[in-house]
């Protein structure tokens, strides 16, 4: 089968289709024949050298796909409902952008209803690390606020994680502050949010929640939070940028907040002042996804499932699919999602 394997690191230009036995079918796994897989930060990081697969994993690169399942494994047909010719979405820790792809069955999901099976591939990932993050580690109810103006701070509104965090977020009734970092991309996310409005007053779902677009380049994100919130601050943060934004995320927490890191890309340290974190109750977590066991992701992906797949088929969160690249042109996919130009997700089909 084609796939594009690890085989040395640097620009795009070190990306190559290559011809790879198709993968054996463990008695746990389901094997997939992939419409489409999902880019990802991990995998441009990976191909710097900076983001090794962990062990066990394939050097296939990709973390999330679409695609219609080939074969069951005998264990997992006796534990699951998975058979051949159903449409699913599979959570990976790499193997994504090849033909075909092996996958333990607690990581696979029925492909959510409302969305075209390649779309559905800019799902599993982005859905999985938001709700892991903000449900499970930070703590957010699925059920929406505990209190009125409960407030969520999502770095990065315009990337993948962001726009749908920020999207599923202001479903379920939160208000949520977004950093971005021009004046066209706050127009976009506040298009979003309006198309949102307009598909949650159509579906007859819950008032949404408020939207509060930061230029971080123009304003001081941790004052924005404190004068639009009367002082309180927000619940969560879901953070990609890591040791610059330390002490300012501190700063925007709320009493018991919780700030979840799971990206550095403003460094690998920062300065932190204990006693503001102490006085606030507040924690800091840092997470990844991608090494966690097949159980870990299972739990994840049965939670995410019960709350985003509804609000997916009802037009509610949009996988926002900002553009396909063949299998065969992913050095300009990932040329692509490097120039930081995307909006949402760049998807492979196959």
């Amino acid at each position: 089968m084609r796939a594009v394997v690890e085989q040395q690191h640097g620009s795009p230009e070190v990306l190559e289709v290559t011809e790879i036995p198709d993968p054996r079918c463990g008695p746990e796994d389901v094997v997939i024949r992939v419409a489409a897989a999902g880019l990802n930060r991990a995998d441009a990081v990976q191909r710097k050298g900076h983001y090794p697969p962990p062990p066990g994993a394939p050097s296939t690169y990709g973390l999330e796909v679409s695609g219609t399942v080939l074969e069951v494994g005998d264990q997992a047909a006796r534990t699951t409902s998975f058979a051949p010719g159903q449409d699913v979405v599979a959570l990976l820790a790499g193997g994504g952008y090849a033909e075909r792809v092996a996958v333990h069955h607690a990581q696979v999901l029925p492909a959510p209803e409302g969305v075209g099976l390649a779309d559905a591939a800019a799902l599993p990932e982005v859905a999985a690390t938001v709700w892991a993050n903000l449900f499970m580690v930070a703590g957010l109810d699925p059920e929406g606020p505990r209190r009125d103006g409960e407030a969520v701070l999502v770095h990065g509104g315009t990337g993948g994680i962001g726009a749908h965090a920020l999207q599923l977020c202001r479903a379920l009734g939160y208000r949520v502050f977004t950093t971005v970092g021009t004046a066209e991309k706050a127009r976009w996310v506040e298009d979003l949010a309006r198309r949102q409005d307009e598909r949650i007053a159509a579906s007859g779902g819950r008032a949404p929640g408020a939207l509060t677009v930061i230029d971080y380049r123009e304003q001081d994100f941790p004052e924005v939070v404190r004068e639009e919130t009367g002082g309180e601050g927000v619940r969560a943060i879901l953070d990609v940028v890591g040791g610059k934004y330390l002490g300012p995320n501190v700063e925007a927490l709320g009493t018991e907040g919780r700030l979840a890191i799971i990206a550095v890309q403003g460094g690998h340290t920062g300065e932190l002042d204990i006693s503001r974190l102490m006085a606030k109750r507040a924690a800091v977590a840092g997470t990844t996804l991608r090494s966690r066991s097949a159980e870990e992701k299972g739990e994840i992906l049965a939670g995410m499932a019960r709350t985003v797949w509804p609000l997916v088929a009802d037009g509610v969160v949009d996988p926002l699919v900002d553009r396909t690249f063949p299998l065969d042109e992913v050095r300009a996919a990932h040329e692509y999602f490097d120039s930081g130009e995307h909006r949402g997700k760049v998807l492979l089909t196959l």
